[in-house]
């Protein structure tokens, strides 16, 4: 006696789960939204392994935010069952074979359509769809999505990108970057980005000050906000390189200074702490890291001159509001045409602006490096100067002769840092 057909519907759930046990399960997207729930978008779906657990992780696209669900496969599997019965007309099933959709009518009538790898990468809007999600939601942290043999060995959730701050740091809860359980909350996964380069980048300039390595060290940061970069420069110095590390943020707003102490008193940090103060009345003392981003105009040239006096061993700034030298610029004939376009001298005063404080942190004695700090996706405040002490001096005079090239070049009468130091001389 022969079993009866199975069904469509049948037919597709046994080819995910064949697709997990081989490994070869992509992703799935719930598309076509229809039903109870009208903000609801679209469902995607991944493979994760979370504490030796195969599980699903449900990531529920709504108009206004996002909201992931980690399942076991068995419970993931009935959710995504009981979502294309009530609130989803198409199911995609992709695999590096290609693509598989199980698509509902308005009559309840479920077919499967088959496309192979080629087809899919080009003609399927729902893997088009799928792809500007991903990119989105930014899910890093939450669970590592399994991929197929051999492109990766493993689809562990602690197998994932390598992070410079660690998911589970008590820090980041405390701040709201992840939850109780220490998953990422989808709408800070920028935030995430952006202290994980912050820390890479940090942590790289540290290796290179070799007169930092296994002393105490002092870091003074700037214009902390929130202190999310605060708190991880702290935990990345005391938890993870063990150092003793004394780590203090200046802020401006008041709430902000109260509501980080109230933090690091919660999470009992020692070593940390916030005051209210401005750049340019802060008193200065010695300090081996000096770090200020976002600092308005020449707020910028006022810290960078406090850590030049200070004795720091490495400068970390992100400018912005580069307001002081393009009043001043002249620009040199051949270019007029180009520099007539508003937008092309605000572009040119910042670079000018950025090379003159390279050049004279060089002449301070420092190496220094001018780059994209993070993704312009992430912020348009994006352009990192980093400055490391050298452990020998150089000669200044070639450094001090372009700056005043460049300036006699575009007419630049003056630039705030260059001021600040030769008061100080």
């Amino acid at each position: 006696m022969t079993s009866p057909p199975s069904s469509p519907r049948d037919q597709f759930f046994g080819e995910v789960r064949a697709a997990l046990a081989s490994q070869s399960l992509t992703k799935l997207v719930l598309a076509g939204a229809r039903g109870p729930r009208p903000d609801l978008q679209r469902v995607l779906v991944r493979p994760l392994t979370l504490k030796g657990r195969a599980c699903l992780s449900l990531t529920y696209n709504h108009r206004t935010r996002d909201v992931t669900k980690n399942l076991p496969v068995e419970e993931g599997l009935a959710t995504i069952a009981a979502l294309i019965d009530d609130s989803f007309d198409n199911l995609h099933l992709l695999t590096p074979e290609g693509e598989l959709q199980l698509a509902i009518s308005r009559k309840g009538k479920a077919t499967l359509r088959r496309s192979r790898a080629g087809a899919a990468s080009a003609g399927s809007d729902t893997a088009r769809v799928g792809a500007k999600v991903d990119v989105r939601l930014g899910t890093e942290g939450i669970g590592t999505p399994a991929t197929p043999p051999p492109a990766s060995p493993a689809s562990a959730h602690d197998r994932a990108k390598r992070r410079f701050v660690d998911i589970a740091a008590p820090f980041l809860v405390e701040l709201g970057v992840t939850d109780a359980e220490h998953r990422l909350i989808p709408s800070m996964a920028r935030k995430w980005k952006q202290i994980n380069k912050f820390i890479e980048v940090l942590s790289h300039a540290f290796e290179a000050a070799t007169s930092l390595q296994g002393q105490p060290v002092r870091v003074l940061d700037f214009g902390s906000g929130k202190g999310y970069l605060t708190f991880a420069v702290h935990d990345h110095l005391r938890r993870t390189l063990g150092l003793e590390a004394e780590v203090r943020g200046v802020e401006l707003r008041e709430d902000m200074v109260r509501l980080c102490n109230d933090a690091a008193r919660r999470l009992d940090l020692a070593g940390l702490a916030f005051e209210q103060g401005d750049v340019r009345g802060h008193a200065p003392g010695a300090v081996d890291i000096m770090i200020a981003l976002h600092a308005c105009d020449t707020a910028t040239d006022h810290a960078m001159h406090m850590g030049i006096r200070s004795g720091a061993q490495i400068i970390m700034c992100s400018p912005c509001c580069h307001k002081e030298i393009r009043p001043q610029l002249q620009s040199p004939p051949p270019l007029l045409p180009m520099l007539q376009h508003g937008i092309h001298l605000g572009q040119q005063a910042e670079m000018l602006t950025d090379s003159l404080r390279a050049l004279l942190l060089e002449a301070e004695g420092y190496d220094t490096q001018v780059f994209e700090f993070t993704s312009l996706e992430h912020t348009s405040k994006n352009k990192m100067i980093l400055a490391v002490k050298r452990a020998a001096p150089r000669p200044a005079e070639a450094a001090r002769a372009q700056i005043k090239e460049i300036k006699a070049f575009y007419g630049i009468r003056e630039q705030c840092l260059e001021v600040l130091l030769d008061a100080t001389r």
